[in-house]
């Protein structure tokens, strides 16, 4: 069972979303239409995916600052496969989620395996992967062309892209994983003290390398539903992406300190997030507004987790 506090947390993130709807309702003539919701069902599945993934890695007591630049080299990979080795999208779509499984696996075992701090390691992969996007690509964007855009098309009676179904089942998946399997109470016993959880006799590195391999093989599906609503695979795609993560990740209610988290409510953060960005954009903001905006989020947002934090252990 879910509990009230979690229940409560996600009823406050649903009432913060409906009032920025309603505030870009006023302040923008044309935000309350058909089209920018549409709009707004195309760009949530990628950062969905990516955040559902971020969660469990911050729950566990780590960061993933490399998963956009993950998700790029995912889409050059694909790119690549489908545009100069002719690969059918059957065969070039697991080679994606492949490569950000294989970079997740690396981060994994770098953290757990030298036990080097996850936000060094993953800074150091977020530059090599960005690089490898890059060569792979030639640097210039892979344009797939019509064979995988029927992902990103309006599915019929729903009226939403097939990514969306596909990512809200990843993320209904990954809070399962975190709320019922012993995998997911080891991720949350890891966050909160990983000494007491090695001396118990848990493998905890077993389990850091496998929370980061999921986060890199989620940055792959990423990839797959960012490149099919453009129909191209660009070498610059995700840049900022593991921020705007982060964000909507510390205001679903997930604690940067670790131990304890939500992907569903990483998944209500990222719909907050997308909401501002699209609402700032129909007001025509600039994109260093954007950028000033979307830090202010992050700040308030671990802000309000050190008070939630502070006020937890007052209460003890």
């Amino acid at each position: 069972m879910i509990n009230k506090t979690r229940l409560s947390e996600w009823g406050g993130l649903v009432l913060v979303w409906l009032a920025i709807v309603a505030l870009f309702g006023l302040l923008a003539e044309h935000f309350l239409s058909a089209a920018t919701f549409t709009t707004l069902a195309g760009r949530l599945p990628a950062l969905a995916v990516i955040a559902a993934g971020m969660t469990l890695v911050v729950v566990s007591g780590g960061i993933d600052l490399s998963v956009g630049s993950v998700m790029a080299l995912c889409g050059a990979v694909l790119g690549l496969a489908v545009t100069q080795w002719k690969w059918p999208l059957l065969a070039a779509v697991p080679l994606a989620i492949l490569t950000g499984a294989a970079a997740g696996l690396t981060n994994g075992l770098l953290t757990a395996g030298l036990r080097i701090p996850s936000f060094l390691v993953t800074l150091g992969l977020l530059e090599v992967c960005r690089g490898l996007s890059y060569a792979v690509s030639g640097s210039r964007t892979l344009f797939i062309g019509a064979g995988i855009e029927p992902l990103a098309r309006p599915l019929p009676f729903l009226g939403v892209p097939a990514t969306v179904p596909a990512a809200l089942l990843v993320v209904v998946t990954a809070q399962i994983l975190l709320s019922k399997t012993v995998f997911g109470r080891h991720l949350v016993a890891i966050g909160t003290n990983e000494n007491a959880v090695r001396l118990a006799g848990i493998d905890t590195r077993r389990a850091k390398v496998t929370v980061f391999l999921l986060s890199g093989a989620l940055a792959g599906v990423a990839a797959v539903f960012a490149v099919a609503r453009l129909g191209s695979a660009d070498p610059n795609a995700g840049t900022g992406l593991e921020l705007a993560a982060i964000a909507a990740v510390v205001i679903g209610g997930t604690s940067l300190a670790g131990g304890t988290g939500s992907v569903i409510g990483s998944l209500l953060g990222v719909l907050v997030i997308a909401t501002l960005e699209a609402g700032l954009a129909q007001l025509g903001a600039s994109e260093p507004l954007k950028r000033m905006v979307t830090g202010g989020v992050i700040i308030a947002a671990v802000a309000a987790d050190g008070l939630r934090r502070r006020l937890s252990a007052d209460r003890d």
